[in-house]
């Protein structure tokens, strides 16, 4: 059986995607997996994360990653703007990226979660899936924290256009290809968790959509890709996400 909380960034949780999202750690809740934060060439990633901040545009590595916000050399967390205006702007180019309003498909409504999903469940199998990449590893072990993760997401999982991501880390050691991205939004959990199915969707994913602890979760897999959506409406009305992905990139 397998439960499957949020994804923290932030928290000790990460050691496992973070820890908790996935059945491998399960076993593991008594020891603390080295995460590696800023490794690489820190200055370069902040560099970059600081251009990104000031031009979107340089978020080329992924065409519809380019309208995401980063945080700045500082270290401060871009402010996401919360007007009506902007929650439009952001739906529009959503559209834009699926192809236009008709092309946009609703997401089933979720199915109420009170206790664990089996191990055969899709959105498990996509939990296992991003914990041990193409091997038998573990590659939230090895996952690093850098902004400039965010511009590496698959082509066919972009933070959702306008989307201010907060923080993000990911590997490519040892087989793994594994990305973990929180990032808010001014635009309904809906209009997002109907997004993210859309891309899937027309990748041929195979779609799983559940409620569990105050958790709206969406993924599912496709020939050895994987995906999970964590959505939750916060206090101020901003819809924060964690966004997973293996595979694909």
């Amino acid at each position: 059986m397998i439960h499957l909380p949020r994804p923290l960034l932030h928290h000790p949780a990460m050691l496992c995607v973070s820890a908790v999202l996935l059945a491998s750690c399960a076993d593991q809740s008594s020891e603390q997996l080295p995460v590696q934060r800023n490794a690489g060439d820190p200055v370069m990633d902040a560099a970059l994360a600081d251009q990104i901040m000031v031009d979107p545009d340089m978020v080329n590595r992924n065409g519809a990653n380019q309208l995401a916000s980063y945080g700045t050399m500082s270290g401060a967390l871009p402010q996401t703007d919360r007007g009506a205006q902007a929650a439009r702007a952001a739906r529009d180019e959503a559209l834009a990226l699926v192809g236009g309003t008709g092309a946009m498909r609703r997401a089933p409504q979720p199915q109420r979660m009170d206790g664990e999903l089996p191990p055969e469940a899709r959105l498990s199998v996509a939990a296992r899936a991003a914990s041990a990449g193409e091997g038998s590893g573990d590659c939230a072990a090895s996952a690093q924290f850098s902004a400039t993760w965010a511009a590496r997401l698959p082509q066919a999982f972009p933070v959702y256009p306008r989307g201010a991501v907060q923080e993000a880390a990911g590997s490519d050691a040892g087989g793994c290809s594994l990305r973990v991205v929180n990032f808010t939004t001014p635009v309904a959990l809906g209009d997002v968790m109907d997004f993210y199915y859309t891309r899937a969707t027309v990748e041929g994913f195979e779609v799983e959509r559940i409620h569990q602890d105050g958790e709206d979760i969406l993924g599912g897999t496709n020939a050895g890709r994987s995906f999970m959506v964590f959505a939750r409406l916060l206090d101020d009305g901003m819809t924060s996400v964690d966004l997973v992905t293996t595979g694909g990139v």
